[in-house]
């Protein structure tokens, strides 16, 4: 059973949310502006608050963003409440996090408790890019554009139908409450490397960079605007393909953590134009086909292959495609996914790609 519900988690008069015991799975993200405190304070002020599933450590502590649980946790509740922030594009942990805790309630059968999905407005926007998957993916992926356009009650609603689920799913509207109004979706980070207003611009191409040896900045306060390596030189040699939207400055950085920790790297910023409409993935495939070009210690890693999951574009980067034929096979693509994407919209802006 699927429902969307207009009114606000705290108007809703279902037995499960009163009188059932709640888990609440949530990140920073679930501050109600209006009250001045978390949704899951709701169900401890009304005393069926069970369990809280949330990040690990603090909410900008780098490298640890997941929701970790297991699937014995979920047994005993009546209810879980879902309030992350997707950023857009279908590589986010914590959005495959909630598509994890989808298929433990499936495997549950008549024992699953209803699940809640807070909606949020998707800070990337409508902008669709690039491919559904067509090779090996990702576990707890779902069939979606790399930039899907959607919001995550909308890709809850798609992965619902995807898996054949049987427990109750109910969506509350991102227009039920105040919070999508008063706060911009960026406002509280959504995650620790999603720090700010460009970041879910630059993430559907820019979180590729994390199969490769090349950084996309994590461990500096400029995620997936800064990329590099202690290998790249940056000078008047380097002719590194341009895109509509972004202006590109030759920088160096050492990041605090992560990949080349304490290395001093060197890349470029990207910087986005105002007004213009930027395509991260195809820019970042660009920028990926020249660096293996022009550098021999340039590498693709595990992960990567799963991650694209398009022959056509990892051919692309591996030199065996034209680039217009990649951009060919990017417009069609997108195209499929806007016409699939269609039937689990629940408010009335469409996806649309950039052209």
């Amino acid at each position: 059973m699927f429902s969307f519900r207009t009114t606000s988690l705290e108007e809703q008069l279902d037995k499960a949310l009163h009188e059932g015991k709640v888990g609440c799975f949530c990140t920073q993200n679930c501050w109600d502006t209006e009250r001045g405190r978390y949704m899951y304070e709701i169900f401890h002020e009304r005393g069926n608050l069970a369990t809280i599933f949330n990040p690990r450590d603090t909410e900008l502590t780098p490298l640890t963003n997941h929701i970790e649980f297991t699937p014995d946790a979920l047994y005993g509740l009546n209810a879980v409440v879902v309030e992350i922030q997707d950023v857009g594009s279908r590589y986010f942990n914590y959005t495959k996090d909630v598509f994890r805790l989808m298929d433990a309630l499936k495997a549950m059968k008549d024992d699953a408790p209803s699940m809640y999905v807070v909606d949020h407005n998707n800070p990337a926007g409508r902008i669709v890019e690039g491919t559904m998957p067509s090779a090996g993916i990702e576990a707890y992926t779902p069939k979606v554009a790399h930039r899907h356009g959607l919001t995550l009650g909308e890709l809850a609603n798609l992965y619902y139908h995807e898996i054949g689920a049987k427990f109750a799913l109910h969506v509350i509207s991102a227009l039920a409450t105040d919070v999508n109004h008063l706060l911009m979706p960026w406002t509280i980070a959504p995650a620790s490397d999603i720090p700010g207003l460009f970041t879910c611009d630059m993430y559907s191409g820019g979180g590729l960079w994390n199969n490769t040896n090349v950084t996309p900045g994590i461990g500096t306060t400029r995620p997936y605007e800064y990329f590099g390596a202690p290998f790249v030189k940056t000078g008047v040699r380097d002719i590194i393909p341009l895109s509509e939207g972004v202006m590109l400055r030759p920088c160096s950085f050492t990041p605090s953590c992560g990949r080349y920790e304490g290395q001093k790297c060197y890349g470029y910023q990207l910087m986005r134009v105002p007004g213009v409409e930027y395509h991260s993935l195809m820019h970042t495939l660009q920028m990926m086909r020249f660096l293996r070009t022009e550098y021999e210690d340039f590498r693709l890693e595990d992960g990567f292959e799963e991650k694209l999951s398009d022959e056509v574009l990892l051919g692309y980067v591996n030199g065996t495609v034209s680039w217009e034929e990649a951009r060919e096979h990017i417009k069609v693509e997108e195209q499929k996914w806007i016409r699939k994407a269609k039937k689990f919209l629940l408010y009335d802006d469409q996806p649309y790609r950039i052209k």
